[in-house]
């Protein structure tokens, strides 16, 4: 199959574009490198330059590539998805999310391409009323990020109807890690992930690691959540892209370990293998106290687990962030 891969000079895109190249899949970029890197871009990808907000640039690509053969699957991962500036900037959240994938499905009808493959959060469960997240549980987001992906799930689900897509939505819980390659990996230089920050302290490039709140009600005192290895994430990209060309239907599926990890928990793992020192800090605004994902329907019709543990996680990431000191 031929994706185009919105977004895929970032963080998770750049993975999936792996991995679809690693199955035998032609693979096509589109980004404007406001946040990711043209470096992470795959060398056997072709690569466009250009803006989801602007639908010209979209139709160009599909277009062009439709002299040759038509794009088959769009997967969509061109978001912002910093859950505390989402609160700060709820406008610029948004125009990029939700008008940016507004765009892109009008630019995909008009050229007749008929699947996309969206990259959705667990943000849009809010604070659950149970401990595990189903896909049928109530959606109520507590911060403009999950708002906004909200939206964006309905927002595709109304034009599947009206123009016949198919459509495969996955709701990320806490993504982290590295390819194995370690050619590719979380490359910023303003992070806001915790294990990446965590490696980061571990590595000397922060003097201390924060630990936001310590007064939820868990546990500990610290949030918990379900990390997610970013190849076992991207592996399920592809499978739902062959899911919905095969069946010419739609799903909607989490995408967790179906494990939750406090934070202090996540730190004393990474201070098993390395040295840092951390400290307690008030909690920031938007962070529910747990998020653990139920993954028994991804399993059933995508037949896909995880195969990648917390640790594979930090030591992937720690091995990664070597590299960048290095460089």
């Amino acid at each position: 199959m031929k994706v185009l891969v919105v977004g895929g000079a970032g963080y998770i895109g750049s993975h999936a574009s792996y991995e679809l190249i690693r199955a035998g899949h032609e693979v096509v970029v589109l980004d404007n490198l406001s946040t990711g890197s043209r470096a992470a871009v795959h060398q056997d990808a072709r690569f466009y330059w250009g803006d989801i907000r602007r639908k010209s640039d979209i139709t160009k690509v599909l277009l062009t590539e439709a002299e040759t053969k038509p794009i088959d699957v769009v997967m969509h991962f061109a978001a912002k998805l910093v859950v505390p500036e989402s609160v700060e900037q709820p406008l610029a959240y948004y125009e990029n999310n939700v008008e940016g994938l507004r765009t892109m499905l009008e630019a995909m009808v008009d050229c007749g391409v008929r699947n996309v493959v969206f990259s959705s959060t667990a943000a849009v469960y809010g604070e659950p009323e149970e401990p595990v997240c189903r896909e049928d549980d109530p959606t109520k987001p507590i911060n403009p990020y999950g708002e906004t992906k909200l939206a964006c799930e309905q927002m595709i689900k109304w034009v599947a109807a009206a123009h016949d897509l198919n459509y495969c939505i996955l709701r990320y819980f806490n993504v982290a890690g590295a390819d194995s390659t370690l050619e590719i990996g979380l490359n910023k230089d303003q992070l806001t992930h915790l294990i990446p920050l965590i490696m980061q302290t571990a590595l000397g490039q922060r003097e201390k690691f924060y630990i936001f709140g310590n007064d939820y009600p868990t546990h500990d005192g610290t949030c918990i959540r379900d990390y997610i290895h970013v190849t076992d994430l991207a592996r399920a990209h592809v499978l739902g892209a062959q899911y919905i060309l095969k069946s010419n239907d739609s799903l909607l599926v989490n995408l967790g370990s179906g494990k939750g990890f406090s934070v202090a928990e996540v730190v004393n793992a990474a201070q098993a293998l390395f040295d840092f020192e951390y400290e307690y800090a008030p909690r920031r605004a938007g962070d529910p106290a747990k998020l653990i994902a139920s993954n028994q329907r991804a399993a059933n019709l995508l037949g896909w687990k995880p195969s990648l543990s917390l640790d594979d996680i930090i030591k992937s990431d720690y091995a990664y962030r070597r590299i960048l000191l290095e460089q």
